[in-house]
């Protein structure tokens, strides 16, 4: 088992990066999303301040980076140049999926790695959720933690992975009740994430009263795993497998679809993720009620060259939410999220349908 599993971390890190796996017809919805520009900010950009609080860790910037790898010696490597650029930046980072670990205890240090080379920084653990009803439990679930002396843990869900994968476990029955489980015992942050195809409200809100401090949202338009999966069961020569990777490639809640679902129900902090590729977007996600944003396909990209491009694609992106938020006239993070948002097009009729409210984000601050 831990060998398949292994090289199919292998397999994720390789089709990510030489193939295109982005979502083809489906997109983020942040083109329906407008911030209105400021021509009198009345503020000066070098006195903005990016730092927020969540989980009660400071951030210097709303910014942490997704969960991408481990279990593997080029894991390791990606794992470390992104734990030593985070920790410089005051930033934070997920790992992926623990279970490879857990299963061969000589892994472990492809995900110890993090913590080592980021001491201060907030690490996030991770297990998935199907695992929770194939015989995971508290026990498994505080190794991931302790493996990276992690500050909080993602349960991962990812049906539409498992759907696709040719090895996929689609035995969910039970996972909520798993989940809340985990939360009570636990005493660290539980955050609920999927991984490309978002979360509508009612999931939100069952999360929400099993009593899981964080949501991901991870929604369509960004890297779509039935993709992944496409090309993996295209290299096996499974016909069948590939043709569900195919027909599912765009399956999902687009992301800023999913952040407004998810945050007009639920009152507890939501990481948006999903296809966010510029500060600009970033700063769309937290007008629109995310507390964090998380990317991981562009710092992927860093990571495999170094520690040092790894950190100026962050740079990057955080210049560029500094700059969007002089443009709205916000200085701080908690000033953004007042700031008027327009949302229009398919994201609009979507969320309409859905009977969310909408003018009110367009309305903020007459």
């Amino acid at each position: 088992m831990t060998k398949e599993t292994r090289k199919r971390k292998a397999d994720h890190i390789r089709i990510s990066l030489n193939h295109n796996v982005q979502a083809r017809k489906v997109t983020t919805g942040f083109e329906d999303t407008h911030l209105i520009h400021n021509a009198l900010p009345e503020i000066d950009k070098q006195d903005i301040d990016l730092s927020t609080t969540v989980f009660n860790h400071k951030f210097s910037a709303p910014l942490i980076v997704g969960a991408i790898t481990g279990g593997t010696p080029e894991a390791a490597k990606i794992n470390a140049a992104i734990a030593e650029a985070v920790e410089e930046l005051g930033l934070g980072m997920g790992v992926g999926s623990q279970r490879v670990a857990i299963e061969d205890k000589t892994l472990e240090k492809t995900f110890a790695i993090a913590r080592k080379k980021a001491p201060t920084a907030f690490l996030i653990a991770n297990l998935g959720g199907v695992q929770l009803v194939h015989g995971y439990g508290l026990k498994e679930v505080k190794k991931a933690v302790k493996m990276i002396d992690a500050d909080a843990i993602a349960i991962h869900l990812n049906p539409l992975q498992e759907a696709v994968q040719p090895e996929g476990q689609t035995r969910f029955g039970g996972v909520l009740e798993k989940i809340g489980e985990i939360t009570k015992e636990l005493g660290k942050p539980v955050i609920a994430k999927e991984t490309g195809a978002g979360i509508a409200a009612e999931e939100a809100k069952r999360l929400e009263a099993a009593n899981v401090e964080g949501i991901d949202i991870s929604g369509a338009g960004g890297t779509s795993f039935a993709a992944v999966e496409y090309y993996r069961a295209k290299g096996k020569s499974n016909s069948s497998q590939r043709r569900l990777g195919e027909v599912f490639w765009d399956w999902g809640i687009p992301t800023a679809v999913s952040l407004v679902e998810v945050s007009q129900s639920v009152n507890i902090p939501i990481i948006a993720s999903g296809g966010i590729r510029s500060g600009v977007e970033m700063a769309k996600a937290l007008a629109l009620g995310a507390s964090l944003t998380s990317i991981s396909k562009p710092v992927l990209e860093a990571a495999v060259k170094g520690v040092k491009e790894t950190k100026r694609e962050l740079l990057l992106l955080i210049e560029e939410l500094k700059n969007s938020m002089f443009l709205v006239g916000a200085d701080t993070v908690q000033a953004l999220k007042e700031k008027p948002v327009v949302i229009t097009g398919k994201t609009a009729e979507w969320l309409r349908l859905r009977g969310f409210n909408i003018e009110v984000y367009a309305k903020r601050g007459k």
